[in-house]
């Protein structure tokens, strides 16, 4: 039995998991989400939210050694969380994440990708303390496999994501590099390129990166393929 802490993507909060958590249940192990400040039911005011905000919580909801499996923009938090306090993660694993590269932004890496498939429908509020997304390019982009339902709490839950965050480099140390780092890829992503996942994964041990026919959304389109594949990563992880 493992210990997973799932830790959400832009805009998205602690919701996403809700068909993921039973699913790892249902394999004998236990699962927890959270909000990180400013996000789901966290009313951290957004200018007051930080990358070193969101490493700080989760690290602050760790109490045994846990798998942290971090979806898209939250690579950076998973990885600066291990940069902070390594002490309870036993790994790190990247859902269709960004995987930092020491000294770079989430912005940077963004804009230095292949493709822009987010061009056009990220908004910027009047503050310019966070931006959201056009709801009319949502399921195009984050859930074109999901089925109605996921669809319509997407609708009614997604929140503005902080920009501060996304704009702060990494400088990578072994306090992260050297934990047991994998890559879940999904091939039918539409909102971070297929082809840069794998650039980002080249340099994780061939065995530690795998795939999904999945949308960036496969949470809520093959949860409980993910889920056997997060039971299969907590497998390798335990003593022979």
């Amino acid at each position: 039995m493992a210990e997973f802490l799932l830790i959400h993507g832009s805009g998205h909060g602690a919701w996403c998991w809700h068909r993921v958590i039973p699913a790892l249940e249902r394999l004998g192990h236990n699962a927890r989400a959270i909000d990180l400040p400013g996000h789901g039911r966290d009313r951290t005011p957004l200018d007051q939210v930080t990358l070193d905000s969101y490493a700080a919580a989760i690290t602050g909801a760790l109490r045994v050694p846990t798998i942290l499996v971090g979806h898209s923009m939250a690579g950076y938090p998973i990885t600066a969380a291990a940069q902070r306090d390594a002490s309870q993660i036993a790994a790190l694993v990247y859902l269709c994440a960004y995987a930092p590269r020491s000294g770079l932004s989430l912005a940077d890496m963004r804009r230095a990708g292949p493709r822009q498939p987010l061009a056009g429908a990220i908004r910027v509020d009047e503050t310019r303390t966070a931006f959201g997304f056009d709801p009319d390019a949502v399921n195009d982009l984050f859930y074109h496999d999901c089925d109605a339902e996921a669809q319509a709490l997407a609708a009614l839950c997604l929140s503005p994501q902080p920009i501060v965050p996304q704009e702060t480099a990494l400088t990578l140390t072994a306090q992260s590099q050297s934990l047991p780092r994998h890559y879940i890829r999904c091939t039918q992503d539409r909102t971070i390129p297929p082809e840069y996942q794998q650039v980002m994964a080249a340099d994780f041990p061939p065995d530690h990166h795998t795939t999904l026919p999945s949308s960036h959304s496969p949470f809520f389109s093959m949860p409980d393929r993910l889920a056997q594949r997060l039971s299969e990563i907590a497998q390798g992880l335990s003593p022979a």
